[in-house]
This record gives C-alpha cells, sequence and structure tokens, in this order.
C-alpha cells in the first residue's frame, strides 16, 4: 500500500495515464479494502460481516450506454449495432482525457490481476478506482497473482473506472452521464457514470470474447464443473436460468461460475470468483451459495438487511437483480486451479416464460447449434436497467450476445467444431416454468432438476426412451427415476392442452422469426434442425 499527500508517476499507475493520487492503495487484500468502504462511507457490514452497498439507480448493466471504439485495426470484425455501438475515436480520446483528469489527484484504489486461469491464454489486468468495494469486488471476481508476480506487473489492459463522473453526451460522443467505452487499439476501458460493479466484469469479458477467436479457441457465457470421473460439464445460460446454482454441485467441483474458454488443453475459467444472483436465495436448496452469502470478504449488491446486519434475501425493494460477489474458493467443492479437461456433456440452459419448454431434452449437435445462436430465456426484472417487472422472452445469440464484440457465426461454428471433435453430449434444460406461462404456472422445481442434471451427467439418460416433442422435434425421455412422468412431458402438466398447443406454436414462430437472421450463414444440417423445429 502507498498512501502519500502526493504521489507522481508510481508503479500502480503505469499504463493508465493517471500521473497523481492523493493517496494511493494498490493492491489491498479483503480486510483493508473493507476497512476503506466503511470509513469512506460506501457500505455496511451484515451480521455475519459480509460487505454490504448499493449501487443507486443502476442495479444492472446500462446495455444502452456500451460501446467499441470504432478503429482502422479492428473495424471490420466488430459485430456493430446495438450491442457493439460505434464510439469515434476522436470521442473517445475527449472521454477518456476528461475521466482521467477527474480521477487525477483523488484517493484511488488499483488492483492488479489475472482474467484466464490458462497461463497460456490470460490477461493481465489493471483497474484505478475511486471505490474501495469496486476495489474489493474485482480482487475477488479476478484471478489474484502470487505475492511474487506483482514486482514489475505490466498491464494488457487497463480499466479506468470513474463511477461518480457524469459523462456528457455533447462532448464524449455517448447518450447519456452513463458510458461503458471499450478500446482494443488502446488496451482501454473507461467505465463512467455508473456503480453497478457487473460492468468491471463483463468488460473484461467481452475482451477475452475478442481475444480468444483469433486463437482458434471458444470463449464462452458459462459455467463449469468436473465430476467424480474427471468429467466437466459446461452450463449455459443467461442470468437468473441457473447456471451458478446447478454448478455449484457437493458432487462435482466447480471450475467456475459464468465465464470461461475452452481451448487446446480443455476448460479453463476467466475469473477468481463468483457472481450470485441471490434473490430468494434459499439456504436449503443452495446451501453452498448461502454460506458464501454470509461471510467476510463477500460484497452484496443492493442486498436488504434490517438495522442490525440480518438479511432478507427475499426483498426486493432495491431491485430484483441482488448479487453476492466472493471468490471462488468460499465454495468448499471447487477446482482451484481453474482448469479442467475436455467436456463431456454441454448444458444449455434457458428459464422458458412461456411454460412450453421440457425440463430436460436431448440435443443433436446441429440442434445444439442452432438453440446456441438463438439463445432462448426469459428476463424476470431487473437484470439489466430499464427491464420492468414482469416477465419478458428473448433471445440473446450465444448466451451472450452483449458481451460478443464479434458475429454470433464465429463462436456458433467454433462450438460446432469442438463438439464434433470431441463428441460432447448436448442438452437443453428448461429452469423456467411448467403448468402454464409466467404469472400462471409453476417454477420447475429445483429438485427436479437436480435429478435430470444428474441422470444427464451420470450418463443415466443414455440408456432410457424417449419421445419426440412435435413442435420443435426435440428428444425428451419417457421416464427417470425421481421425477414424475407428467413433469417431463410439458404439455400434460397443463390443464388446458388447447392453450398449451397455442403457446407451443407461437413460441415456435418466435424462434423462427429470430433464427432468420443466421440462417444464411450455418450449415445444412443446422438448417435443417431448424426446419424441424419450425414444424
Amino acid at each position: 500500500m502507498t498512501d502519500k499527500s502526493a504521489l507522481r508517476d508510481a508503479a500502480p499507475l503505469k499504463g493508465t495515464g493517471v500521473r497523481l493520487a492523493a493517496a494511493l492503495h494498490a493492491n489491498l487484500t479483503a480486510p483493508g479494502l473493507t476497512a476503506h468502504a466503511l470509513r469512506k462511507g460506501e457500505a455496511r457490514l451484515s451480521a455475519e460481516g459480509a460487505l454490504i452497498v448499493k449501487t443507486g439507480i443502476h442495479t444492472g448493466r446500462s446495455v444502452a450506454d456500451k460501446f467499441v471504439v470504432d478503429e482502422p485495426e479492428t473495424t471490420n470484425d466488430i459485430w456493430w449495432g446495438k450491442i457493439n455501438q460505434r464510439l469515434p475515436r476522436d470521442k473517445f480520446a475527449v472521454l477518456k482525457g476528461r475521466v482521467q483528469a477527474y480521477l487525477q489527484g483523488r484517493e484511488l484504489f488499483t488492483q492488479d490481476l489475472y482474467a484466464g486461469a490458462d497461463p497460456d491464454h490470460r490477461i493481465r489486468v489493471r483497474l484505478v478506482t475511486t471505490g474501495a468495494w469496486h476495489a474489493l469486488f474485482a480482487r475477488n471476481m479476478f484471478i489474484r497473482p502470487a505475492e511474487g508476480e506483482l514486482a514489475g506487473f505490466e498491464p494488457d489492459y487497463v480499466i479506468l473506472h470513474a463511477p461518480d463522473f457524469e459523462a456528457d453526451p455533447a462532448l464524449d460522443g455517448v447518450k447519456s452521464s452513463t458510458a461503458i467505452a471499450l478500446s482494443f487499439a488502446e488496451k482501454l476501458i473507461v467505465i463512467a457514470g455508473t456503480e453497478y460493479a457487473g460492468e468491471i466484469k463483463k468488460s473484461i469479458f467481452t475482451v477475452m470474447n475478442w481475444l480468444l477467436p483469433a486463437k482458434g479457441m471458444l470463449p464462452m457465457h458459462c459455467s463449469a464443473n468436473i465430476g467424480p470421473n474427471e468429467d466437466a460439464a459446461l452450463f449455459f445460460g443467461l442470468s437468473g436460468t441457473g447456471k451458478t446454482t446447478l454448478s455449484s454441485d457437493p458432487t462435482r467441483r466447480l471450475i467456475g461460475d459464468d465465464e470461461h474458454g475452452w481451448g487446446p488443453h480443455g476448460v479453463f475459467n476467466f475469473e477468481g470468483g463468483c457472481y450470485a444472483k441471490v434473490i430468494d436465495l434459499s439456504e436449503e436448496n443452495e446451501p453452498e451459495i448461502w454460506a458464501a452469502s454470509h461471510r467476510f470478504g463477500t460484497v452484496l449488491e443492493n442486498v436488504v438487511a434490517d438495522p442490525r446486519g440480518r438479511l432478507d434475501l427475499t426483498d426486493r425493494t432495491l431491485t430484483e437483480n441482488t448479487r453476492a460477489c466472493y471468490p471462488v474458493e468460499f465454495i468448499p467443492n471447487v477446482e482451484l486451479s481453474g482448469q479442467g479437461g475436455m467436456p463431456k456433456n454441454i448444458i444449455m440452459l434457458t428459464a422458458d416464460a412461456f411454460g412450453v419448454l421440457p425440463p430436460i431434452s436431448r440435443l443433436t449437435p446441429a440442434q445444439a447449434m442452432y438453440h446456441f445462436l438463438s439463445g432462448y430465456t426469459a428476463r424476470v426484472a431487473g437484470t439489466e436497467k430499464g427491464l420492468g417487472s414482469g416477465a419478458q422472452a428473448t433471445f440473446s445469440t450465444c448466451f451472450g450476445a452483449p458481451f460478443l464484440p464479434r458475429h454470433p457465426q464465429v463462436y456458433g461454428k467454433l462450438l460446432q467444431a469442438l463438439i464434433k471433435q470431441h463428441g460432447a453430449h448436448c442438452w437443453l434444460v428448461n429452469t423456467g416454468w411448467s403448468g402454464g406461462a409466467y404469472g400462471v404456472g409453476k417454477r420447475m422445481s429445483i429438485k427436479h432438476t437436480r435429478a435430470l442434471l444428474n441422470a444427464a451427467l451420470n450418463g443415466e439418460l443414455d440408456h432410457v426412451d424417449y419421445r419426440t416433442d412435435p413442435f420443435f422435434g426435440l428428444a425428451i425421455p419417457v421416464h427417470v427415476d425421481g421425477v414424475p412422468d407428467e413433469v417431463l412431458d410439458p404439455r400434460q402438466a397443463w390443464s388446458d392442452k388447447a392453450a398449451y398447443d397455442a403457446a407451443a406454436k407461437g413460441l415456435v414462430q418466435r424462434f423462427i422469426e429470430n433464427f432468420e437472421s443466421f440462417a444464411e450463414h450455418v450449415d445444412e444440417d443446422v438448417k435443417a434442425a431448424a426446419i424441424k423445429s419450425a414444424a
């Protein structure tokens, strides 16, 4: 730690464009960052010692305020549009300069961290922030170098984080007082005008999604774990579909809960921590995440607590998107190397708001490609700013469209090739609604979902009978021990069968319309899978 009234050309600020700090706190550990967060009034402690913070008006990612700098070196390879909005290079120079000037002379916290557990494919990240709790968030989420690796640390990418700085659309070329701007040429990320810490982790995920495909490797928005026979499994899915919950299994070692790469040596985690959604978290159903959320070193975003610090994980007063951020080692059964072998099973999670899809179905490789490019799920309030209070069906290609700087086909073809090369089994799992749409039906039982997943991962579903769903062409097991047969058949779970048929046809049509933009870019077998799904 460095703490002086004036500090110039400090090593912890090298490469950031910031040369002066009133006080500089470099690579503090959790106790020091917690103490500073409490001193500055940024947070308070839960009864168990977790740091409770509020993120103000931004309780989710500001997707409309994300920009990629339009640079000659990269412009032809960027998937431009609503996801990756163009920011002219000269406007980025203004925004960057104004944020650097804002940070100049302030009390700053820096963290030097890795993204990528595979030493051959990791990047070095330097965060500069005014927030002690944001530094702790980053320290929890990324991989912490050994003490000896910090000497002479040279960042590959720098994040300038100024949550209280307000961007000016007229000056900075952005849309509001909030800006998340990424320059691949300068290897620099500017985050301004939002306290929501998820922007920090997702900006680096976007960087990894840019870098790895150029090496022939697949970056993935998925969790991963390893079974007792060293069999790796991947869990694709968007926020709220159960990636963190279902991958945190006491019988399997957790590799990571959100972001991974698939390379020549197998799967590797990008992160060193977990960012779990904790609204309605149950100690009975999710004991590992519950325990991690109730201990010192964890950061709790927008979680409500009483004056004595006792948590109420059912309280939605601030947002539906309440979060716990903790180091991965807070989960008891974890693979600390952050690496695993070639995946044997690939699970695509969806939370179907219409109550149409079965709780589990087996996918052919072509169907897996189809559903990967479709990325269907439901949003149930709060994971993104402005979503509203109800449920909305959405398609997010590759189960991670907001984080893809390249065209989706790049990632889809990489996955298709890897499935073919390594013979992975693919499954579609619905953790959403059964017996009716959102508001009428009930959420799938997590006990049933776990039983079905265990049967798939243990190979039990390789030896059961299947029937073909008439709407999507999905192979659905007829019977699985421990799960009622009527649960396996979504139509039978509805009291009004005609209403189910109408809902299923409506969802099929949504799939058809969404896939139109991909159809000309995929192989014939994937097109055939899409046609079968539309039948």
